[in-house]
């Protein structure tokens, strides 16, 4: 019985044989391991092929753009445009001038060709006609060997000038026997669909009698003379274009809307302005801040401006005698003072009526009665020319 005890296994022997074997399980956990291992080198790789194929799309989308504009077969370019580049416009602003028109889309694309090319120093100023199936080997061609200077007349377009006033000085020619273009074709080009400018949208073109009246910048031109409909446009083109840089230095539209009113209504003002202080520019803040007056604390705001009666051919749609508030749009031309009279007035004037004498005086006062009282003394002493209200 003995030797029968002693041949069975004792227990701690079976312990220790099950602990021996238990080092064996780390072998399949190594190879768990492993298998993450190679699992997250795949989706780096997956991730790499994708980068690459989406490298791979974006270099050729960029390529395509590049030789459909390249080649002029792009569908969304001007079918045909008269582009002017002025004297000494660099390549970087020609590319930006072309892109402008319509007659390339990528003007990037165009400044590297002619880089690249060596053209950029190349190109003359003039005026040049473009088409839609024209590339870029056409042309840079055209403007390096087809620029020219066509004939041009100096005209000064004066402040206070209304629509009308500017069809005559253009139809009207010089002592050189130039003009710049007829009537007709300045009318039709006012209608002309051909100018982008941002303080277009703002326009009430229903309400408004002509379209730009207030918006054709006063100053001194040259302005082309080779061809009355196409310089017609031009000249609308350099004088709206001339506006839009004014207000952009200004930054007329973001100070209107910290004033609570919009663009419009503010070249309104100032065209008011221009006419109300008869080219007083030191008079024209304080001129300004009454008509605000008027609108901000009358109840029936008639801003009483007289030459606004007279706009246009005395049909009394801009007469604010008769009808309150702002007329429909501007009625002349206003300097760039009478602007910056009308986005900063006098804000220290309270006045809400003013007058002027015939030496050009100006008269401020805050009641009708005292108004009245200086326009009895201004007569009695053949001093008053006329009255704002």
């Amino acid at each position: 019985m003995e030797n029968e005890k002693m041949d069975m296994p004792v227990p701690e022997e079976t312990e220790v044989a099950a602990a021996a074997e238990a080092p064996q399980e780390k072998g399949p956990i190594k190879k768990k391991g492993r298998h993450r291992k190679h699992k997250k080198g795949g989706v780096k790789l997956l991730i790499m092929l994708i980068a690459a194929v989406l490298i791979a799309v974006m270099i050729v989308g960029v390529g395509f753009m590049f030789f459909t504009d390249y080649l002029g077969i792009s569908g969304s370019r001007a079918k045909e445009v008269t582009v002017e580049v002025p004297q000494g416009t660099p390549a970087s602003e020609i590319a930006e001038l072309l892109d402008d028109a319509g007659v390339i889309n990528y003007p990037l694309f165009f400044r590297l060709y002619s880089k690249i090319k060596g053209y950029d120093s190349m190109y003359q100023y003039g005026v040049y006609s473009f088409t839609k199936e024209d590339g870029y080997s056409a042309i840079a061609d055209r403007l390096m060997h087809e620029g020219y200077s066509p004939e041009s007349v100096r005209v000064t377009i004066p402040e206070r000038a209304s629509v009308d006033k500017i069809a005559e000085i253009l139809s009207t020619e010089n002592e050189e026997g130039k003009k710049v273009c007829e009537k007709s074709d300045f009318y039709a080009a006012l209608k002309a669909k051909a100018y982008d400018y941002g303080f277009i949208e703002g326009i009430p073109e229903s309400a408004v009698y002509y379209l730009f009246e207030g918006y054709l910048f006063p100053e001194t031109y040259e302005f082309y003379c080779y061809d009355s409909a196409e310089c017609a446009v031009l000249a609308v083109d350099k004088m709206l274009g001339q506006m839009d840089r004014v207000l952009l230095e200004e930054k007329a539209a973001e100070r209107a809307e910290e004033m609570g009113y919009t663009l419009h209504e503010v070249i309104t003002m100032a065209s008011i302005v221009e006419l109300e202080a008869s080219g007083q520019p030191e008079e024209m803040a304080s001129v300004a801040q009454v008509f605000y007056n008027r609108l901000k604390d009358w109840e029936n705001p008639l801003l009483g401006s007289s030459p606004t009666a007279k706009y246009p051919y005395g049909s009394g749609r801009y007469d604010t005698n008769k009808k309150p508030g702002l007329p429909p749009g501007p009625y002349c031309s206003p300097s760039l003072n009478a602007i910056r009279a009308a986005l900063y007035p006098n804000e220290e004037c309270k006045a809400t009526y003013f007058v002027t004498d015939a030496s050009m005086n100006f008269y401020y006062t805050y009641s009708l009665k005292e108004h009245q009282q200086i326009i009895k003394k201004l007569k009695a002493e053949d001093n008053w020319i006329y009255e704002t209200y």
